[in-house]
């Protein structure tokens, strides 16, 4: 569903390297994690993903659509939600969704129906009248969310998308997450809730200064090192800038 081969982004004309020739498939039906500390390269990994930045080299395909080549089409087969809830503040909740609605050419029948289910799923009927402005940052999480979902896109991308959720709309979007993915769709996201990482992801990636240092299911993760949590794993592998590693290059 999702494939970069050989990404690479640089900024201040190339000095510094925020992404460095990675490379990863993530597979239809698989939750698949994006682990870093502040400034690995997680963000800007994901914007050339969804296709808001262009990479300096590398090739980024979603559902099997080149992303430079027909990014329309691609954008179409993806539900992004960024790391910021950024959301027209004048309009209305109903307005803002609607307008997604329109670009993604949802039919009313069909929006109605899961604008519905999203609203009432993340407690947003009462507030959804009213302009945007007046939400807090959470709720503005839930609307952006709810956006995200209204054209059932097969992958689903979302930059941090616990933060700002209640505990309640946190568990109820896990569970839309796996319902997705049992599909045969894709879920790919970054958080620094480890535990959530492993308790929800088939498989992960650490990104550490711009490069992959590991990757695949927590368990051949853990059989190449000798600590027994995600969180203990994590912090060896980022207090070091080491040498890139994909287990799936060795267990393949």
């Amino acid at each position: 569903m999702i494939e970069l081969s050989n990404l690479s982004k640089s900024y201040a004309r190339g000095k510094v390297k925020a992404v460095d020739n990675i490379s990863l498939t993530v597979r239809p039906g698989e939750i698949f994690g994006f682990l870093g500390p502040n400034g690995a390269g997680k963000t800007t990994t994901i914007k050339m993903i969804v296709g808001l930045l262009r990479p300096d080299t590398g090739e980024v395909r979603v559902a099997g659509i080149d992303m430079l080549k027909d990014p329309i089409a691609a954008k179409r087969r993806i539900g992004y939600v960024p790391d910021q809830p950024q959301v027209y503040d004048r309009l209305t909740g109903n307005e803002y969704l609607n307008f997604l609605a329109d670009v993604y050419q949802v039919p009313d029948d069909v929006r109605r129906e899961r604008i519905e289910h999203y609203l009432e799923i993340f407690e947003l009927k009462g507030a959804v009248g009213d302009l945007v402005q007046s939400y807090s940052h959470g709720m503005k999480q839930k609307l952006v969310l709810t956006g995200a979902l209204l054209h059932n896109p097969p992958v689903w991308i979302m930059d941090e998308p616990m933060v700002g959720l209640d505990p309640r709309s946190a568990f109820l979007l896990k569970d839309l997450m796996a319902e997705h993915c049992r599909q045969g769709h894709t879920v790919f996201f970054s958080t620094h809730i480890l535990e959530v990482a492993e308790r929800l992801c088939d498989r992960i990636a650490i990104i550490n200064r711009g490069r992959i240092i590991a990757c695949g299911t927590l368990e051949e993760i853990k059989e190449h090192r000798e600590k027994e949590t995600l969180e203990n794993i994590f912090l060896e592998l980022t207090e070091n800038e080491g040498i890139p590693v994909s287990l799936e290059d060795h267990l393949s």
